[in-house]
């Protein structure tokens, strides 16, 4: 009798599983089954926690991160072994570069199997380690608890990125009743947290001294949910601010400290700051190419002090005077607290706005051609700058960063260092998932829109009312821009001289379509197309000859600006 209570106590691999993610608090998982995982599948048929059946790998893991980054919370996906899991590896390096925390659990073939070529066999261990904060292979059923408590915290804490479990379809079919509420405590990963008090007294003695200084705010300020702290030491001393692609939304777009994004589809203000600023504070920025375009020539007057939770990144790409360690939230808490005496900055702020106004984002309006920052700014006005806006990659998603009127941390979703086509479409259907309230728009190329939209099939099954906003240029627009710009305008296969009729295929995805050509009816037709209820794909014919500007041509100093009058 006693033997069979035992048995009855004993739970499945694939039971302990889902129970561990339970206790995690996941709300959602984005996979896609496959034979190795059936099991897990199985057990999910009756369990709490909905799937998202996505149409593709790829697209549960961008998906994924799209959640990840509007919640803070970390995203979870599970897909088969083989194949399943190497489509989810170009999500993964995306997470990693940008810091998304996920856990990804990948199938595998039974424990036999592995190393023999089995059929729908990949070794995920050794295809990930380059590409994730850690990564599992489960060998001991008793072992499952502890390793998924350990993959949520390494997802989240420190500087947060993926971690993979690669699950054997065995384990997930064996018994066992091991103890699942384990303290994780891992002697080799104790990511400091908590910044040098001295190091925090250094940097403000150089802000007390400082006669030109600039506050450079990154991703890394959103992920530490720092961004009301930021604003507070920005506007306690009145600093010019400049913020990454990532860091847009930390402050208000309108906010009289914010020159703009900086780096080399950045602003003039932005840029000519950084270059002339004697004290530049990064607080959670990577310093990565993109900013700091050329190293050798970056801020040759400051004095830098870094602020980041990963000490791998302080000094690996600018000469750091005053590095300090830590959450970049608890960081700006200490610096509130350290009180300067009114330190006076008038004449640098005057000088900085000065540039910010004679020098704005601008374009030339065209009344035979729609101009695609036009309608960023239009769809900025329509949802009153309220929007989750979410990016595809391409000239497209610099544009919607140079015109659409951020107001709140975690407001931009975006593929920033991998620079991942196809990400906006299933990311975009990640951030509804996490803001299901909130207006949700994607802006998407016609190159990206062609290799991710298969995830359109979820939207009316799932209930999610975005408007997807496809700029139609027919071309790889930034590619064709280098090409004209770099490459005596010989345009190698970057120009699409055949595409799809895409309002037949959102007929066919079953969602609403709209294709707007005339520039005169450009705001009405964008107006009507928000007003109407459910998913959406608004086709806009934009010219194709239209360039993203001001650029800074690669490896040139941040004030060698194209396009600046």
């Amino acid at each position: 009798m006693k033997q069979e209570i035992a048995a009855e106590e004993l739970q499945s691999g694939a039971d302990l599983l889902i129970k561990c993610l339970e206790n995690q608090g996941v709300e959602l998982i984005f996979g896609y089954p496959g034979g190795s995982v059936l099991p897990l599948y199985d057990a999910l048929y009756d369990e709490t926690i909905p799937n998202i059946l996505t149409r593709h790998e790829q697209g549960a893991v961008h998906a994924a991160e799209g959640y990840a980054k509007a919640t803070g919370n970390p995203g979870v996906v599970i897909v088969t072994s083989g194949p399943g899991a190497t489509n989810v590896v170009t999500g993964i390096a995306d997470a990693m570069i940008d810091s998304v925390p996920l856990v990804v659990i990948t199938g595998q073939v039974t424990t036999p199997g592995i190393g023999k070529d089995a059929f729908q066999e990949a070794d995920m261990l050794g295809i990930t380690v380059p590409i994730t904060k850690n990564n599992y292979q489960v060998r001991n059923i008793e072992e499952l608890p502890r390793i998924v408590n350990e993959a949520f915290h390494i997802a989240t804490t420190g500087r947060k990125g993926p971690v993979l479990i690669d699950l054997p379809k065995d384990i997930t079919v064996l018994r066992a009743n091991p103890k699942m509420d384990q303290v994780v405590h891992l002697e080799s990963y104790q990511p400091t947290k908590n910044p040098s008090v001295l190091q925090i007294e250094r940097l403000m003695n150089l802000l007390k001294k400082a006669k030109k200084p600039l506050v450079l705010a990154g991703g890394g300020v959103v992920a530490a949910n720092g961004g009301k702290e930021l604003r507070q030491f920005v506007e306690k001393y009145q600093l010019p601010t400049v913020t990454t692609l990532l860091g847009l939304g930390l402050l208000p777009h309108e906010h009289p400290s914010f020159l703009g994004m900086g780096g080399m589809h950045g602003t003039y203000a932005a840029n000519i700051a950084m270059m002339e600023t004697d004290l530049l504070i990064n607080i959670g920025s990577r310093f990565d190419d993109r900013l700091a375009c050329s190293p050798e020539a970056f801020a040759p007057h400051a004095k830098v002090t870094h602020i980041d939770v990963d000490p791998v990144e302080i000094g690996k790409i600018i000469k750091t005077d005053i590095p300090i360690v830590g959450d970049a939230k608890i960081a700006l808490q200490q610096m509130l607290e350290i009180e300067l005496d009114s330190p006076d900055y008038t004449e640098w702020r005057i000088e900085c706005q000065a540039r910010k106004e004679k020098y704005p984002l601008k374009y030339k309006r065209d009344e035979q051609k729609i101009k695609p920052q036009e309608v960023v700014e239009i769809v900025g006005r329509i949802t009153e700058g309220k929007a989750y806006v979410v990016t595809d990659v391409g000239q497209h998603q610099m544009w919607a960063a140079q015109f659409y009127p951020f107001q709140f941390p975690r407001q931009l979703i975006t593929s920033g260092g991998l620079g991942t086509m196809g990400y906006g479409i299933p990311a975009g259907i990640g951030v509804k998932f996490a803001k299901k309230k909130e207006t949700v728009v994607v802006f998407v190329g016609d190159g990206g829109f062609q290799m991710t939209n298969q995830e359109l099939a979820i939207l009316n099954q799932n209930d999610l009312d975005i408007k997807f906003i496809l700029l139609n240029n027919r071309s790889l627009g930034m590619v064709r821009q280098w090409q004209e710009t770099f490459f005596n305008e010989r345009r190698s296969q970057s120009v699409f001289n055949e595409q799809p009729d895409f309002m037949k295929m959102a007929e066919a995805y079953g969602i609403a379509g709209r294709k707007i050509s005339n520039p005169a009816t450009l705001e009405a037709e964008l107006t009507a197309a928000f007003a109407t209820a459910g998913p959406m794909l608004i086709e806009v014919m934009i010219c194709n000859r239209e360039h993203v500007l001001p650029m800074i041509p690669a490896g040139m100093p941040n004030d060698q600006m194209l396009g600046v009058d």
